[in-house]
This record gives C-alpha cells, sequence and structure tokens, in this order.
C-alpha cells in the first residue's frame, strides 16, 4: 500500500493539471487581479537605438557617411553647441506660409520640451526672496501636424470634445541618425530637420497649426506668463509608509517590538474583511507622471533659450525633459494676445539677451543714481 500511494498522487495531480490547462484564458486570473499603473508608449512609438555592437565599419567610411549626413541635415546642435534651423538656404520658415488665424481666449497653442538644468534664486524690489527653476527650451523644431480628422489618441484626453483638437508633435536635441533605426528615422522624413533624441505630443487648435521644421524657442512665451510644466518624478523605489506617505510610526519603547516604522492597525476587518483601494501602504514611490499648474515666469535669456520659473518642486531629477505649455488654471490663462502660433524670428529683429519682470530686482542695474541740478 506504501508504494501505491505516491502513484495515486502523480496521478492526481496529472488530473489537476490537466484541468487547470483546459481552462479558459479569462478566467485565469481572479476578480480581485489589480491592474496597476503601467508607462504605456504612445501609438507612434517605434524602436529608437540600434543594437548596441560594432557594424565593423572603417574608419574613413564612417567619416564618410557622417559627411554624407551633414550635407543632408546639417550638423547636429550637439556637435557644434548652437541651435540649427531647417531650410538654411531660404533662411527661417515665414509666418506668410501659413493660414493667418485671429487668436481668442479659447484657442490652444502648441508646447515645448525643456531640460530641468537646475536653481536658481531671484529679488523681488520689495526685498521677498523667491525660488525658482531653470527650463532650457534645447533645439525644438516642430515635426509633424495632425489634424483633428486624423488623430487618433490611445488613450482618451481629458477634454471635453477630442474632434475638434489637431496634435503637434515636437522633437527636441537634435542627434546622430546613424546610431537610430530606419523606422524612427522615417518619423523625421518630411519634418527637414535631423533626428530628435526626444519626442511629444500637445493637444492644439486647428488655427495653431505650424509648419512642419518651424523652430520653437524661449520666445514662445513671455515674462509674466503662466505655464504648466508636466514631468515625471523622481524614482524612490520601494518604500515604507514613514517615507511614502509621512507617517510617524510607532514609539521607540513602551513593549515595541520590530514595529518602530510599521503602519500599524489598517482597519480591515470593519468593512467586509478586506482593504479598501486607495489605502496608503507601502509601495512604489515615484516614477510617476505629475502636472505643476500656473508657474510664473520671472525672466527669461534669450541667447541660451533658459527660462526662470516659479517653485523648486518641478517634477524630475536634473538634466531631466519636462513639457512646458500654456496654463490650463481659467484665472491664469491669457488676457492679452501672445505669440500666436508662435513668435517667428526676423533678421531685423533683435530680443535683448535678459528679460526680466518688473518686480525682480537686477542686481546688474546701479544702486546709486545721481541727477544733474
Amino acid at each position: 500500500m506504501l508504494g501505491i500511494r505516491p502513484l495515486n498522487c502523480l496521478s492526481v495531480l496529472r488530473d489537476q493539471f490537466s484541468r487547470i490547462s483546459l481552462r479558459e484564458p479569462n478566467l485565469t486570473r481572479g476578480k480581485r487581479h489589480l491592474n496597476y499603473p503601467k508607462l504605456r508608449n504612445p501609438f507612434w512609438f517605434v524602436r529608437k537605438d540600434r543594437v548596441k555592437h560594432d557594424d565593423l565599419v572603417s574608419p574613413e567610411n564612417s567619416q564618410f557617411v557622417q559627411e554624407v549626413l551633414h550635407d543632408k541635415y546639417g550638423v547636429p546642435s550637439l556637435l557644434k553647441g548652437v541651435t540649427t534651423y531647417p531650410n538654411a538656404s531660404s533662411g527661417l520658415i515665414r509666418a506668410e506660409e501659413l493660414p493667418q488665424a485671429e487668436w481668442k481666449p479659447s484657442l490652444r497653442r502648441t508646447g515645448v520640451i525643456a531640460r530641468k538644468i537646475g536653481q536658481y534664486p531671484l529679488w523681488l524690489k520689495n526685498g521677498k526672496k523667491i525660488r525658482t527653476t531653470l527650463l532650457q527650451i534645447v533645439d525644438n523644431h516642430v515635426i509633424k501636424y495632425i489634424p483633428p480628422e486624423e488623430f487618433n489618441p490611445t488613450q482618451k484626453p481629458k477634454v471635453k470634445d477630442v474632434r475638434q483638437w489637431g496634435c503637434m508633435l515636437v522633437g527636441a536635441e537634435s542627434t546622430d541618425p546613424t546610431i537610430l533605426t530606419k523606422e524612427y528615422c522615417g518619423l523625421f522624413k518630411d519634418s527637414g530637420v535631423m533626428p530628435k533624441a526626444r519626442l511629444a505630443r500637445f493637444l492644439v487648435s486647428p488655427e495653431a497649426q505650424l509648419l512642419p521644421g518651424t523652430p520653437l524657442n524661449v520666445s514662445h512665451f513671455r515674462v509674466g506668463d503662466y505655464v504648466d510644466v508636466r514631468g515625471k518624478t523622481v524614482s524612490r523605489g520601494f518604500q515604507g509608509v514613514m517615507k511614502r506617505w509621512g507617517f510617524k510610526g510607532m514609539p521607540a519603547s513602551h513593549g515595541q517590538t520590530k514595529t518602530h516604522r510599521r503602519p500599524g492597525n489598517i482597519g480591515g476587518g470593519g468593512e467586509k474583511g478586506r482593504v479598501w483601494p486607495g489605502k496608503k501602504l507601502p509601495g512604489h514611490m515615484g516614477n510617476r507622471w505629475r502636472v505643476m499648474r500656473g508657474l510664473k515666469i520671472w525672466r527669461i535669456n534669450t541667447k541660451y533659450n533658459v527660462m526662470w520659473v516659479q517653485g523648486s518642486s518641478i517634477c524630475g531629477e536634473t538634466n531631466n525633459f519636462v513639457y512646458v505649455f500654456d496654463t490650463l488654471l481659467p484665472l491664469r490663462r491669457y488676457t492679452e494676445a501672445p505669440a500666436f502660433p508662435t513668435h517667428f524670428e526676423s533678421p531685423e529683429e533683435e530680443l535683448p539677451e535678459d528679460i526680466w519682470h518688473e518686480d525682480v530686482h537686477n542686481f546688474a542695474d546701479p544702486t546709486i543714481l545721481y541727477e544733474p541740478e
């Protein structure tokens, strides 16, 4: 009898596994399965980087490939240190090439991609100190405009009517096409600019459309405007309730044993013996998209495309990319017409290098003024 029991156990297990394999796929997950938030890619996502290996290309052939690319696209901005614009032979793209549209408060312009490069304090003329974050708009160009009838977002935006909005695809920071895949470089075929290392989509009004290859710089905004900044928070990994939610923790004495940083009683037995969704418990902290709304621009530098934005809690680490666009707060929207659909530079126009808000104290200004008697 002892020799038969293992055989009987194996036969029972075999029957159970056969029943499990014949189950329907949609019944394998229980009803209590939680769908955790994922960082999904947009529908136009393609693989960006090639396989990192040596293609056995000689130095002479590699140099020849670089010369052909530079003749076709121009030198990338990362290589020569300045911003390159398309259509160098014909100059910058003119506003006359776009259909004329008058600005209205209900219209929405495109945004830009900026790099968070640090923090810096400013002082107002009344002596108050404010903390600001420096955002640099790095080599932004319009890649493509998708009209409302062709725009089909994978995730429904939080707007009333998606059918009335178009989509503007903006790229930032030119890079070498030889390190990118053929499919990814195909996105920039009709734009006339170098392939970009970063892409972003912005909902825009059809009246605010721009031609592919249009450059976007810090002149897109003005000093005193309010913007919304969208970025990804710093990933802190798996953290407990004290760091993640700011819990006080248990006392260090009075008989406490190994519960100093524990959450304590979560009250799961009062209602149906379960834990309600959204309960503050240990888990992954950070690495989520967040939007800071209604941030004021205090200073602009047109030489390096840098703007000083209110606050020091903009999401992301230093040198991370963020998306900057006009604020959606109703009380901080534009009351006067901005540069619509964007600011078009002219050869005769000379912008000052630094533009300060009227309330900000400029330390370069003289402190003592002598007036003639």
